[in-house]
Formats: C-alpha cells, sequence, structure tokens
C-alpha cells in the first residue's frame, strides 16, 4: 500500500447508528426522499471480533440489539423506553442493525456487583463509555469500570471494582432476550457445574440450539458457587434442568464473590461453542493459552480487525467523511457469524455460517464486499449455504443461529443462487459446484417456485423477479459446467421476469415486503436492456426513474413517532425512493447506467452520500441491515456498485480522491483526477465535480460504465477523470444484458462475451 494513503481503522466510531437518526437537513434532491421505515440504525457498539461468532455488549433490554434506549421501532421515529442509558449487565451473541427478528440472542448475562444477589436484573446507569473495533468499556453506577473484548469464539470481561467486602460476578444462565413484550427467551434445559479453582461450565438450550460455555477467572481466594431464583445453593457446584417452560422459569447461575480492594482488577474467561462444554474450553484454550488474558485478546482483535482495514486505504475525505466511511466498512464486517466446526445440526467437520440474517439486503452489496476482502471466507460461506441446503432442504432466505432455513421465504426467492453465480464466476474454490447446481436447480420449485414453474409467474410479484434472476443464475452454473442443454432450459425460464411488469413500464399490482411496486421496479436484472425497451426505450425509462427518485420535487414531511395520521398514507402514495432508510431499491440509482445516463446515477449517489449519513449515535438514517446499508456506502464511495448474480461493477464517481484496495488477495487502484473535497451535509447541488468524464483501465481508455469481478480481483489501476458537468462518457456503450448474449453478432453481445471469466 502507497505511504501517502493514511490507515482509516482508528475512525471508526461503534456509536454510529445506535440512535434515533440525527442527520443535517436535507437539501436539493435528497429532500424529496420519503422514509417510510425506523427512522434508526439499530446497532450496537459492543465488541465484535471480524465476522466472529461472539459479540459482547452491555444489555438494557432495548429492541432489537439489547442495547440503547428504545422499544420496537418500525416505522417512524423511534420512541424511547429509557431517559438514559443502562445495563443490567453485558450479554453476548448480539444482532447487528436489524429490524424486527424473532431470535433475539443476548444470552450468559454476567454482570459485576457490589449489591446482594437480589438486586440482579437492576439498571444500572452507564458514564463514560468507550468503544472501538474489538472493544467496549462503560462505568457502572455502582462504580465498577467494565471492559470487553472477544475473540472468534472466545470473550474476556475486564472489571475493576471500588473497595467492597462482598463484591461478585454473577453469570446468569437463563437469561436471554428482551425487555419487550414476547421478547425474551426461555432456556428449554439447562446444566451448570462449578469446576473449583475459578473453573465452571455449563449449557443451555436456547430456541433449540445448545450453547455451551466454559468459565475461568483470575480471582484467587474468591468463592464459587451456583445460585437458583437468587439464592445460594448451599453447598451445591452442579444445576441441572430436564425440561422448563415460561410458567417454571426462575433465574439461575454462576457466582463469584469475595472481598476487593479499590482499583482492584477480576477477569472472566469464557469460551463459547454450540458442540458442548468439551469443546468450547478448546476454543478458549486455543485463542488464549496459558493465563493470556484482556490485553492478549485485545491485541489478537485489533490484528484481525488490522487485517481487514489494511485492505481499504483511502486518500482524502473530510474526518467525518472519514469516520463515516470506516465506521461503514466496519459495520460491513461484523455479520454473518463463521463457525468452523460448529454446526450443532450435522455432526461433520467444516464451516457453519449463521446471521445471515437479513439476505435480501446483503446479497446486494455485503457479499460481494466479504468476498473480494476475504475470498476464502467467501467460499466458506457458499459450502455452508450448500451444506443448509443439504442436511435441511432449502437454501436459505434468512439463517440465524436456529434450524430452518425457510424461515423467511415470504421476504424473497431464490437469493441463495445469486450469491453462488457470483463466486462460480470469480473461481472460488471450496464449493463442490456440480452438487450446488443440484440445490440450487431444486430449491427453483420450492416455495413461490412451483407457481412460477406452472404460471411463469407469481405473487407477490417481487418473487417473479427473484425467480427468473434465481433460473439466470442457475444457468451460469450448468453453461459453466457443460450441461448445455440444462442451460438454455433455464435461460428460457429466465425470460419469466417480463411477466411481472405492466404496459406503464412498471411491475403490475400485487402485495410487496417492505415497498411498493414503485421501489422494486427498478432492480438491476439480468436482463435491463429488453426491461427499458419494454419500458418504452431509454428516454422513457430515465424519465421514470426521474420521477422516482423526485427531481424536481417539493421537499417531504418526514414521519416522527408513532402513531401517525395521514401523513403515512400521502407518504406511501408519493411512490418515492425511500433514500436507504430502507433497502429494497438500494440498487435503483444505478438503473440509469443501462439507459446511458451514468450523470443521474452521481447525482443521486452523491446527494444520498451527503444527507443519507452522518456522524454521531445518529447518523444512519434506517436499520443497517446486518451491514447491508453500511457496505453500499462502502462501494458507493468508492464509485463501484456490484450486480448481484451477474459478475459486474459498475462504475461511478467515487467520493475519495484515492483508493488502495486489496480485492481478490490482489492490488487494486484507484485513483482521480479534478477530485473536490465535499464533506457530510453539504449543498446536494453544489459546484464539486462529480461527474465521469472519461475513465482508463490499466492504461487503455474505459468507455464502458462497468468491469467484472474478475477483473476487480484481479487487480489493477482504474483512472477516473471527474468534471463539475455531465460528459458523454458511456453514454453510448452500455453494461451487458442477457438478451446482448443471445446474439453474438451484435456489438453487445461481443462486449458481453469478452468480459465472461
Amino acid at each position: 500500500m502507497s505511504s501517502n494513503l493514511s490507515r482509516i481503522l482508528d475512525s471508526v466510531d461503534p456509536f454510529i447508528g445506535t440512535a434515533a437518526t440525527d442527520l443535517p437537513a436535507a437539501q436539493g434532491l435528497a429532500a424529496a426522499w420519503w422514509w417510510p421505515k425506523a427512522q434508526v440504525g439499530n446497532t450496537h457498539p459492543g465488541a465484535c471480533y471480524p465476522l466472529g461468532m461472539v459479540s459482547a455488549c452491555a444489555c438494557s433490554g432495548a429492541y432489537p440489539t439489547g442495547y440503547g434506549l428504545y422499544g420496537i421501532s418500525k416505522e417512524g421515529a423511534p420512541e424511547a423506553m429509557y431517559d438514559e442509558y443502562l445495563a443490567s449487565g453485558f450479554t453476548h451473541f448480539q444482532q447487528s442493525g436489524t429490524g424486527a427478528i424473532r431470535k433475539y440472542y443476548n444470552y450468559f448475562r454476567v454482570t459485576p456487583m457490589v449489591e446482594p444477589l437480589d438486586s440482579l436484573g437492576n439498571r444500572w446507569r452507564l458514564a463514560d463509555e468507550e468503544a472501538s473495533p474489538g472493544y467496549y468499556a462503560a462505568t457502572l453506577a455502582n462504580g465498577i469500570r467494565c471492559e470487553l473484548t472477544v475473540g472468534a469464539k472466545t470473550a474476556v470481561h475486564r472489571y475493576t471494582f471500588p473497595e467492597s467486602s462482598s463484591s461478585r460476578v454473577v453469570i446468569d444462565f437463563s437469561y436471554g432476550g428482551l425487555a419487550i413484550e414476547h421478547g425474551t427467551t426461555v432456556p428449554l434445559r439447562a446444566g451448570i457445574e462449578s469446576l473449583g479453582q475459578g473453573c465452571a461450565q455449563g449449557t443451555v438450550v436456547m430456541e433449540g440450539i445448545p450453547l455451551s460455555v466454559y468459565i475461568d477467572t483470575d480471582a484467587p481466594g474468591w468463592r464459587q458457587l451456583v445460585w437458583y431464583d437468587r439464592r445460594r445453593v448451599d453447598g451445591g457446584t452442579r444445576l441441572d434442568f430436564d425440561y422448563i417452560r415460561r410458567t417454571t422459569l426462575r433465574p439461575f447461575g454462576l457466582m463469584f464473590m469475595g472481598p476487593t480492594r479499590a482499583g482492584q482488577v477480576v477477569e472472566i474467561r469464557m469460551g463459547f461453542s454450540m458442540r458442548g462444554t468439551e469443546q468450547a474450553k478448546r476454543n478458549l484454550e486455543q485463542a488464549l493459552p496459558g493465563q493470556a488474558g484482556f490485553d492478549a485478546a485485545l491485541a489478537d482483535t485489533r490484528d484481525a480487525w488490522s487485517d481487514y482495514f489494511s485492505q481499504v486505504e483511502v486518500q482524502g475525505g473530510t474526518p467525518e467523511r472519514r469516520t463515516v466511511f470506516a465506521t461503514s466498512l466496519y459495520h460491513s464486517l461484523i455479520k454473518p457469524c463463521f463457525a468452523q466446526d460448529e454446526s450443532p445440526f450435522w455432526p461433520s467437520k467444516g464451516p457453519f455460517v449463521f446471521d445471515i440474517a437479513t439476505m435480501w439486503d446483503m446479497y446486494k452489496t455485503q457479499f460481494p464486499l466479504l468476498t473480494a476482502l476475504n475470498p476464502a471466507k467467501g467460499a466458506d460461506m457458499l459450502e455452508a449455504i450448500v451444506r443448509i441446503a443439504e442436511e435441511e432442504g432449502n437454501l436459505p432466505i434468512g439463517y440465524r443461529m436456529a434450524r430452518g432455513s425457510d424461515r423467511f421465504f415470504r421476504q424473497a426467492s431464490a437469493l441463495a443462487h445469486t450469491v453462488l453465480a457470483d463466486g462460480f464466476q470469480l473461481g472460488l474454490e471450496g464449493p463442490e459446484w456440480d452438487w450446488a447446481l443440484v440445490h440450487m436447480q431444486d430449491d427453483l420449485r420450492r416455495g413461490y417456485g412451483e407457481d412460477y414453474t406452472e404460471r411463469g409467474v407469481v405473487h407477490p410479484i417481487s418473487h417473479t423477479l427473484d425467480l427468473a434472476t434465481g433460473y439466470w443464475c442457475t444457468a451460469i452454473l450448468a453453461r459453466g459446467l457443460g450441461d448445455l442443454k440444462l442451460a438454455d432450459e433455464l435461460e428460457a425460464r429466465a425470460k419469466g421476469w417480463v411477466n411481472a411488469f405492466g404496459p406503464d413500464g412498471l411491475l403490475r399490482d400485487s402485495s410487496f415486503y417492505e415497498g411498493g411496486r414503485w421501489n422494486y421496479s427498478f432492480r438491476l436484472l439480468h436482463d435491463m436492456a429488453s426491461r427499458i425497451t419494454l419500458a418504452g426505450g431509454d428516454q422513457e425509462f430515465t424519465s421514470i426513474l426521474d420521477r422516482f427518485f423526485g427531481f424536481g420535487a417539493d421537499p417531504v414531511v418526514q414521519l416522527g413517532v408513532p402513531p401517525f395520521g395521514s401523513e403515512f398514507a400521502m407518504g406511501l402514495d408519493l411512490d418515492r425512493f425511500e433514500g436507504l432508510n430502507n433497502e429494497p431499491d438500494m440498487e435503483a440509482p444505478w438503473a440509469y447506467h443501462y439507459a446511458g445516463r451514468p450523470d443521474r446515477t452521481a447525482e443521486v449517489v452523491h446527494a444520498a452520500l451527503s444527507y443519507q449519513f452522518g456522524t454521531g449515535r445518529g447518523g444512519l438514517v434506517g436499520n443497517d441491515d446486518s451491514g447491508a446499508l453500511s457496505s453500499w456506502y462502502v462501494w458507493a464511495s468508492l464509485g463501484l456498485f456490484p450486480v448481484a448474480g451477474q459478475n459486474l461493477f459498475l462504475v461511478n464517481a467515487p467520493a475519495f480522491a484515492e483508493a488502495q484496495l486489496r480485492f481478490g488477495g490482489n492490488d487494486f487502484e484507484l485513483v482521480t483526477t479534478g477530485h473536490a473535497e465535499t464533506g457530510i451535509g453539504e449543498d446536494a447541488h453544489g459546484t464539486a465535480p462529480r461527474y465521469v468524464q472519461s475513465a482508463r483501465f490499466n492504461g487503455k481508455p474505459l468507455d464502458q460504465s462497468f468491469i467484472t469481478g474478475n477483473q476487480l480481483h484481479g487487480g489493477g489501476r482504474l483512472e477516473i477523470e471527474l468534471g463539475p458537468e455531465p460528459s458523454d462518457w458511456a453514454t453510448k456503450t452500455r453494461p451487458p444484458s442477457a438478451s446482448d448474449r443471445a446474439d453474438h453478432a451484435r456489438d453487445a453481445g461481443a462486449r458481453f462475451q469478452e468480459f465472461l471469466p
């Protein structure tokens, strides 16, 4: 990496997105976008390991991560549950940036106390909070300074106590979930054992998952005991529960206790596993051998974060923009959770990945970023996805720490097909591609797929687009593996996307998941050329997009705190871009590229970067959705955008003057001329150069507005000249479409073949 490019790891602010949206007042184009969904990022500032199994954070019981102030928030500004930041202890396993979810996590609550055990469950005010990648700290109102760090499968707590005759660290095995109605998680079975000499272990079965922990403390001379219903179990070293119901649940757990002098430090080391306490112990010993404790764990985690951040370096940018960019990269690498050899559902070794929590958003932006930064991890994820289909019968739409790969079928269909197609075209090693093809083909007939097969259309109508794309992606594998007959059959079915559209160039009336037909009408389909023809051609398609993005429209009034009046219905009637507050239309700005108007893409993206993201706790305009929104920001800032399933990256004006990236294990350099700095909240209609005038890739003119994934991963140099006015760059050549491929005599078709891997 170039020495004049500064690293951005220290610019990360994990508090961004933890509170209600608080952004500069939007001007220009961005002022016309409407925010229907929850105006809060729903992130947490807890300690996280990149793509690790374990996280740890202060827990108030707030929605949806357990951290923070708010109750259930689905639309508008969130309503506060608490007036200040509180914690009843520190829990493990949190979601990141999601909205409504069924599984709530927050297990194995650890609470340092100087109060009696009866005070367990009280919430203490948090003061002096600090957070950075892999680290979280706060001081409780009882005077205890609390620090957390985690490894991939471990956590270490460090508590600095005041002087007390009876300090204690209490671990509540029964706790899980949130402090909202129907938000708690009740263990079905549990077993705890105090092993003596500061060691203990136990397992709880939470919503079908056996979670085991091995605990090691460094508090010599402290007593350790088990407790039940906030009372010590005198002389007992074990607790076992064969069957627990909500009506029979009483709190239970472990406690370490003893006197402390002022400033005395106690560390709690924890290893976790979904395959029993012996594996939990091995996980801890392998990560922290000997007496290695908090400082060693934090150093290892910081090194892991540094490995990722060293691959993405940018030149320039205001301090605020660099903070938002760095934090976006950080949020993009928290999920999904990789847990090698940890599947509780099948006994064999190998990759196991969970918390693919919002795949209907993650597949567009986050998975391409993960695969670019760590191709081996990307291959592991694909192998795990295929294994889920093999073991559970479905390629997952969303996958949590629980069995049930088809649980989110109403959100979308055939999304894993796009990820698998991208991985295949990139040549990722690991997945058995012939076996993946079998599962992809079988999965196309599950759920809504049967109706699509019989009728060529299915409602909700967005699933028609999903399934058509799924057939196209499956055909890519079939053709690549030499089954040309199957590929032809699949490509024929992939043409069914056309049945979803009406004569007005938009999707037909139907039901939709979190959006309307306008929000879903501008997906980057595999045949955008034909889709634009269906809408009446470039000019008509551009006019429809302009209306959707609100060019020339009046500013809108955003929702406040519910309950709402007529403003909600009025907002829905706008049929307007949701401005990254919600993600169904997150790829829509790049639809202009296919109509020869990359200048319009530049204007929309520039407005979004200026007004939809900011610093501070309220710096996200909507739910981060496991990093999908943050990874959108990363790509948009770099002037690139992945087209899921098509092995394409669209090129646009970057927000930074220069970037050096290590994608696919190779160095990729992005250099601009004519760049001018713009900050967050600056006028989106200002004079800052933001239009591409010309481009060169590896020294040769780049007249089209795209490169392939193989070119990005293969390394090279992309030079972009920027200017203050639109140009004719990439107005005559278009990104490839399926209909181009069908006619090799056409220039576009030949161009498509040239860029195939």
